[in-house]
């Protein structure tokens, strides 16, 4: 099995979880079941899931130099993701999600802190990491300005990017055009391309009629992905027993970019990110469900019996 060289740039966040009955209305006080500061933030999320994955993994991002930075920093170490790309920055405090979790489904805040000095200098920075890698995966929980030049290094190199565009927002059409996989819901999907999707179907047309690739992920529907050929092909979902969907984006973003890296046409990729965002929502907090690579191949050979 090839262990590709996968470089995650993008934030790092404490997770502060809270689990709840129901979330209160305005003005209201209820009792929660549970509190937990977990790690988390996009790109820690992925970097973590790749390593699990298989891969070999370089962090570009930052921290603040604080206790929370400490924690999230030993933590990737632990996980065997390189964090000689990431830095503690004295101005300001370590990126923060608040999130409610409720009945399986979550609503989240993010407080980005630390994770805006991740400038396009700090990007620079990394080129001859981002030169050497077989994919980069990318998210906007950082400047966008720093998603745009991490692009185009990688393009620079004909390195393939996957960009997962969340928080959603419009991209301009220079870094669209050098993006290899864009990875949206299909909420993102609407907003990233300036589209409004009114009815359930018109996802479909959209994604047909963009000409570069998108992989667009649909909850326990699956997975949707058109290789700018003017048709969309889908990878159904896997039934699983729901814990927390926390983190389901990012292991499916990670596996894409792992198989990505490894060489596998886009519909094996698809099926493998499918398999391994399923597992993790079987279990509680953003990484806590993060599969290996020989979990997700198991639960494939289950699924094809």
């Amino acid at each position: 099995m090839k262990h590709p060289k996968i470089v995650v740039v993008g934030s790092i966040n404490m997770d502060l979880v809270t689990e709840t009955p129901r979330v209160p209305a305005l003005g209201e006080t209820v009792l929660g079941s549970r509190f937990s500061t977990l790690p988390g933030g996009k790109g820690a999320n992925q970097a973590v899931a790749c390593a699990r994955l298989g891969a070999e993994v370089r962090m570009v991002g930052c921290v603040g130099d604080d206790s929370f930075g400490r924690e999230l920093m030993e933590n990737l170490r632990r996980e065997g993701v390189c964090v000689d790309d990431v830095e503690p920055v004295t101005d300001v405090a370590t990126g923060i999600a608040s999130i409610v979790v409720e009945s399986g489904d979550n609503s989240i805040i993010v407080v980005p802190g630390a994770n805006h000095a991740v400038t396009v200098d700090k990007v620079r920075q990394a080129e001859t990491v981002i030169q050497k890698a077989d994919a980069i995966l990318l998210q906007l929980e950082i400047p966008l300005e720093s998603v745009a030049e991490t692009v185009r290094i990688a393009s620079r190199y004909n390195v393939p990017v996957i960009v997962n565009p969340a928080p959603a927002t419009e991209l301009s059409e220079d870094v669209l055009q050098k993006i290899t996989i864009l990875t949206p819901n299909e909420y993102e999907l609407g907003i990233l391309l300036g589209k409004h999707l009114e009815e359930a179907e018109e996802f479909k047309a959209v994604m047909a009629g963009y000409p570069g690739t998108i992989v667009m992920t649909k909850g326990e529907d699956g997975a949707y992905y058109s290789t700018g050929e003017s048709s969309v092909a889908h990878q159904p979902g896997c039934k699983v027993e729901v814990v927390d969907t926390t983190g389901a984006g990012d292991t499916f973003n990670a596996a894409l970019a792992v198989m990505i890296g490894r060489g596998y046409p886009l519909a094996d990729a698809v099926r493998y990110a499918v398999a391994a965002s399923a597992l993790s929502v079987t279990k509680f907090g953003a990484q806590g469900g993060m599969p290996s690579h020989g979990q997700v191949e198991a639960f494939l050979q289950q699924l094809s019996k």
